[in-house]
């Protein structure tokens, strides 16, 4: 069972060769918007504002892009939905109900998304679509398996239970996003802790020891919890997922089993590498 797999990824060539296509289409139509493109996750990656563009189509086109993106379909599908009857959509997580939003794919996968807003709908889809239809490049990264967020909770939950102590281990992508979850009877809920590992690619703690000492201004960091116990999960040189433990016997422990976790799942990933000798698992998780 391998811990990691391959996806596609949009890096910045990619995101720059699909804003040049788009805005491109924009300056010719005299079209006054704004374009944003983002990775899969929905994280703004480029935004670009066309001469007159109104002030408020920077958020909009953000929604569009990350609709595009977190729900793999064009915005567009969505606004029909609602437009339709369907109003329960408007309480889909993270929506927005605009046309304008275009997936990105390589190879088949959803690598990200672009969104335009300013003008029409139709206006806006047709800058999004020149963009889509750039030829752009996309590299090739670490993505942690189910199989290996699985390995990573059991690594700390097996020496949890040797110690009788009920944290929860959460696993999550590279983009902060749950993929598994250890939670025994007595334990309280949180992944919070491992998407901030994620998403600030740290581990957790180096917003604790700052907010600690003399920077409490780290609390502001959107979406970041100060909160030791929180690890990224690395293979060759990127983060392919992150772990988060809250609830054992203290912070300093659910930081310990974090780390084995988190060490776990890359030596995982390091032994089903092509070739790859033989790596032991940690000394502490075969406790």
């Amino acid at each position: 069972m391998s811990a990691v797999r391959t996806r596609r990824a949009l890096d910045a060539k990619g995101a720059d060769a699909v804003m040049a296509a788009a805005e491109k289409h924009a300056l010719q139509n005299g079209f006054r918007v704004v374009i944003v493109i983002v990775d899969a996750w929905g994280y703004v990656l480029q935004l670009r504002r066309t001469e007159g563009a109104q002030a408020p189509s920077d958020r909009v086109a953000m929604d569009k892009a990350r609709t595009a993106a977190i729900f793999v379909r064009p915005s567009r599908e969505i606004e029909e939905q609602v437009s339709a009857g369907r109003l329960g959509a408007l309480a889909l997580h993270g929506a927005a109900a605009l046309t304008g939003g275009i997936p990105l794919t390589a190879d088949g996968e959803v690598i990200g998304a672009i969104g335009t807003s300013g003008e029409t709908p139709d206006q806006d889809e047709s800058v999004s679509l020149a963009g889509a239809r750039a030829r752009f490049p996309a590299i090739s990264v670490p993505a942690l398996t189910q199989g290996g967020a699985r390995m990573a909770a059991e690594a700390a939950a097996a020496v949890a239970t040797a110690r009788a102590v009920w944290p929860v281990v959460a696993v999550t992508d590279a983009g902060g996003e749950l993929m598994h979850l250890w939670r025994p009877d007595r334990a309280q809920v949180a992944i919070d802790k491992a998407r901030t590992a994620a998403l600030f690619r740290r581990p957790s703690k180096d917003f604790e020891d700052q907010a600690a000492h003399g920077r409490p201004s780290a609390l502001h960091l959107a979406r970041a919890v100060p909160l030791q116990g929180g690890m990224p999960i690395m293979h060759a040189g990127h983060v392919a997922g992150a772990v988060g433990v809250s609830g054992a016997s203290s912070a300093d422990e659910d930081q310990e089993l974090s780390a084995l976790a988190a060490e776990a799942a890359s030596a995982a990933a390091r032994r089903s590498e092509p070739g790859a000798r033989p790596v032991p698992a940690p000394a502490a998780a075969r406790v």
